[in-house]
């Protein structure tokens, strides 16, 4: 896991973020236990309250269940809601892809031909 200390999103939803990634990746599933609180934060050198915030913000999302003394587990994860997530994402970073594109003055076609571009060099 990388946190970057210069980056303008806090540390915490870095963690959550990076976490909620590989859950909906599939890389953690359902039953697989999060790093402790206490360990994540040494590991990190981060405060085990930057932790736990985003161990609540998966939690509060559903992705992620805490068991009194023992930590927190990734919940089991519906398929047909995993993929409505991942779209959810998707939309999200395309509105942001949008914005960005008719600020720098780009024409529907060019965000077209941007985006295949990147499709493209993904394909592997």
């Amino acid at each position: 896991m990388k946190i970057y200390q210069n980056s303008s999103e806090p540390i915490y939803k870095q963690i959550a973020s990076q976490l909620r990634d590989e859950i909906l990746a599939g890389k953690l599933k359902g039953g697989d236990a999060l790093p402790s609180i206490r360990g994540l934060a040494q590991d990190l050198k981060i405060s085990v309250i930057t932790t736990m915030k985003a161990y609540e913000e998966l939690a509060s999302e559903g992705l992620v269940t805490s068991a009194q003394g023992k930590g927190y587990f990734v919940n089991a994860q519906d398929t047909r809601l995993l993929a409505e997530q991942h779209m959810r994402r998707v939309e999200e970073n395309l509105s942001e892809a949008i914005r960005s594109a008719k600020i720098a003055g780009m024409s529907i076609d060019e965000l077209r031909e941007t985006l295949d571009a990147l499709w493209a060099l993904d394909a592997g």
